[in-house]
């Protein structure tokens, strides 16, 4: 399958790229999708989520007049999107969704987790440390309620940050599509191996689908890239890219706003919460892609 991803082709690059680039939204506000109810949606509403994703592989949904901490809202509104094998880490609820929230003290099952605090979270893909058959690519994020301050999410779609690199130098890319570029190492606990090791690209295109898969984290430890020159080139390179690009947008999520996509890459800032503001947010992982060929009813 020849895809616009193809170091080789070049003229099919461009022009995917002049299209995702002019396509992309420039302000947040341009995600937007207002829904009477997630649970139920209109063809109208899969529309304008559609086109939102088709523009920047992700959408923003708002439902503030509905129940923010109902659990089947994200639940329902990811099916009716093809969202559908959600992963049930060891750390999520019953249902398979993560509640994300501050755990409290450290040595807890969860409070020893970074997104189980109230620190921030650099950039980073979902389940960039899973096996490639495992691989994490839509994800939901519904915000039953925020925090007293902070707690705001940077998003750059992914395909973006594939665009400004490979403009950089197609050799970055090219070293980032290697299957040892990037290899998180086991992570062991009190019965040895909780996690074994695992390596694999930052970069990769379904071999069936064509389209554009990234697994990546900014973390500096617990964390092993290729040793050679140009591989340490193109991490630095992303990581410049991730500090300032024009594309990125941040938003906010108020309870009963919620995020839907393709695994963008994305971030959190550290926030403060109070007993009326203790920030809750509801987190879907899935193995399935957004898929909007099958309609509302």
């Amino acid at each position: 399958m020849i895809t616009p991803f193809d170091l080789a082709n070049e003229t099919g690059y461009r022009a995917w790229r002049d299209a995702r680039l002019a396509a992309y939204p420039r302000s947040v506000d341009d995600l937007i999708v207002p829904l009477t109810d997630p649970r139920h949606l209109t063809p109208d509403e899969i529309d304008a989520l559609e086109s939102r994703c088709a523009r920047a592989n992700m959408a923003i949904y708002s439902a503030p007049h509905l129940p923010a901490a109902d659990k089947s809202i994200p639940k329902q509104l990811g099916q009716q999107l093809g969202l559908v094998r959600l992963e049930g880490n060891y750390l999520a609820d019953e249902d398979g969704l993560s509640s994300i929230t501050p755990a409290g003290a450290a040595g807890s099952a969860r409070g020893d987790f970074i997104p189980y605090t109230h620190k921030p979270i650099n950039w980073h893909t979902d389940g960039y440390y899973n096996a490639l058959d495992r691989r994490i690519l839509g994800m939901t994020l519904h915000c039953a309620q925020d925090a007293e301050s902070g707690g705001e999410n940077a998003l750059l779609d992914h395909e973006i940050a594939y665009i400004q690199l490979r403009d950089a130098n197609p050799d970055y890319v090219a070293a980032l599509m290697r299957p040892d570029a990037m290899t998180i190492p086991a992570r062991m606990d009190e019965d040895n191996v909780a996690r074994p090791e695992q390596g694999g690209p930052v970069f990769a295109v379904d071999p069936e689908q064509g389209f554009l898969t990234m697994r990546y984290t900014a973390r500096t430890r617990s964390i092993v890239w290729k040793d050679d020159a140009i591989t340490q080139a193109a991490v630095q390179a992303l990581a410049d890219i991730l500090a300032g690009s024009e594309y990125i947008l941040t938003a906010r999520l108020a309870p009963g706003m919620g995020l839907v996509c393709n695994n963008v890459l994305h971030t959190r800032s550290a926030f403060s919460d109070s007993p009326e503001h203790r920030r809750l947010l509801y987190r879907g992982r899935y193995y399935d892609r957004l898929n909007f060929t099958a309609r509302a009813a």
